[in-house]
């Protein structure tokens, strides 16, 4: 019988929320099973190039990462960002380890090519591209992986990755060894059928479901990228994948009922 673990990606609202960041690490810390976090950057980065002149360059809604743009998230996400979130689980006695792709080389991306666009500095992942190695014998010596959302290519550059695809490909990488459960916390209560209405949960989505839901304009776009790492998770061996509410962890843990599940 696999050993059980759980991967959870926290995102920017609730890095920028004291109070609910520290409220969230108080349940993920109490956490018995292996774990490892994953996290998204804040308004930190946007903040610091506004007061820096580096202007955020977007095309189509997506960020383009040119170097000064990857400079500053590198600093904000692998640095600040990433050892706030540990040095405060340290003080809840968990011991974490904070990681970019590049520490260690867990995980190496290529650099995204696209005909019409050039997306700068920005790395795509696979499957293969996750140290799955080296992260079971952390994982074996009781320590808890907190990783930002900054990847490498081993020639010497840094790249800016999704961190929701972060999330879902090491859940798949390590889905061999472990029983996994991919947990992606947001600040709603679940995939909402109504945006509007909190208690319009919808409590299981399949592929199928996604589609139709995608066709008939129902959600909203934010939520997509998320849904979309959460089935290719759920196809590529990953026991189970919740969209849940980050307040709700410790309920989610304990009683099963939280949220949306992803199935196949």
């Amino acid at each position: 019988m696999k050993e059980k673990l759980y991967i959870i990606k926290i995102g920017g609202a609730l890095i920028d929320d004291d109070e609910l960041l520290e409220q969230f690490l108080e349940q993920f810390s109490e956490i018995q099973e292996k774990k490892i976090l994953v996290h998204g950057g804040g308004k930190l980065a946007t903040t610091l190039a506004d007061k820096l002149g580096i202007k955020q360059k977007l095309i189509n809604g997506r960020r383009i990462t040119d170097k000064d743009t990857l400079d500053i998230v590198a600093m904000v996400y692998a640095g600040g960002i990433n050892k706030n979130i540990v040095a405060k689980l340290q003080q809840k006695k968990c011991k974490a380890i904070g990681f970019s792709g590049a520490d260690a080389n867990l995980i190496k991306a290529t650099k995204r090519e696209d005909e019409e666009i050039d997306f700068g500095f920005v790395g795509d992942i696979t499957e293969k591209s996750i140290n799955k190695k080296i992260i079971s014998k952390l994982l074996k010596l009781e320590l808890v992986p907190v990783f930002s959302a900054i990847t490498h290519d081993k020639k010497g550059h840094l790249f800016n990755t999704n961190a929701d695809t972060i999330a879902s490909v090491i859940a798949q990488a390590l889905s061999v060894k472990y029983d996994v459960e991919l947990l992606y916390c947001f600040d709603k209560e679940g995939v909402l059928e109504d945006v509007d209405d909190p208690e319009s949960v919808i409590k299981n989505i399949s592929e199928e479901e996604f589609s139709t839901l995608k066709d008939e304009g129902k959600l909203h776009k934010g939520i997509l990228p998320k849904l979309e790492n959460a089935l290719g998770a759920v196809k590529n061996n990953v026991n189970k994948v919740f969209l849940i509410k980050e307040t709700e962890l410790k309920n989610h843990i304990e009683h099963h009922h939280a949220g949306t599940e992803i199935c196949l």
